[in-house]
């Protein structure tokens, strides 16, 4: 299968260098040899020429918020809006949340402030390319929400913190979660520190940084998501 992946974002200077972009953190959840994979820099201006060049697509992470007036914005919509229905896609976080707005939802910045560190999802519906339905620990890095659900959508995963962290679209064949299996624990910890006393207060950014004390589900995750792209 060609997997698209639509880079909406990149890493901080200083950490992108050690860990790698988000595509690539991706190929190496999925594995470099499980698909045949194709990149594009959305967030500068590239997107795939047509829907059909891709059997799906991902959705990546990004700093920015669906709410900003970035010029990049409303043709990502437009594109997600017309690949709907004729091929899989999965969103992840900023991912998530761009779906849900395209797709009818609202997505705000929560007054519940930042989400990081390792967070524990319960799976409210479990589905067939899911193994089991036991919660999820899965890295977290947000501070967006998606607080309204598209018409079609069915919440799937979440917590009090998130309760509309995972969504599936059922017969469109579009899932999307907020959580990112795709960051490695180190990248993660790295992503934390890089943002301590700007982003986050020691406070926050130690509790986040001993959460990764804690075993991770992400490669697990990471195998629902194969499985999802096999099954639609």
């Amino acid at each position: 299968m060609k997997l698209g992946i639509l880079e909406t974002g990149e890493p901080p200077a200083g950490v992108k260098e050690r860990f790698g972009d988000y595509p690539s953190m991706f190929r190496r959840l999925f594995g470099e040899d499980a698909y045949d994979y194709s990149t594009f820099d959305v967030a500068g201006g590239a997107l795939p020429g047509a829907v059909e060049g891709c059997g799906a697509y991902v959705v990546t992470g990004s700093s920015a918020g669906v709410y900003d007036a970035l010029p990049w914005i409303d043709p990502l919509k437009d594109f997600l809006r017309s690949a709907k229905g004729q091929v899989p896609l999965i969103g992840v976080c900023f991912g998530h949340q761009i779906m849900a707005e395209a797709f009818g939802g609202k997505v705000i910045q929560s007054p519940k402030g930042w989400g990081v560190g390792l967070h524990r999802y319960r799976i409210e519906e479990a589905q067939a390319w899911m193994d089991a339905a036991e919660p999820v620990a899965v890295p977290a890095s947000h501070q967006d929400q998606v607080v309204e659900l598209p018409p079609g959508a069915r919440v799937i995963g979440g917590n009090d913190f998130c309760p509309m962290g995972m969504l599936d679209y059922g017969s469109d064949r579009a899932i999307s979660l907020q959580l990112h299996p795709e960051f490695d624990p180190a990248y993660a910890k790295a992503l934390i520190e890089n943002r301590r006393g700007s982003r986050y207060t020691d406070e926050q950014a130690d509790k986040a940084v001993m959460s990764y004390e804690q075993p991770d589900d992400r490669l697990r995750v990471g195998a629902w998501l194969q499985r999802f792209l096999e099954s639609a």
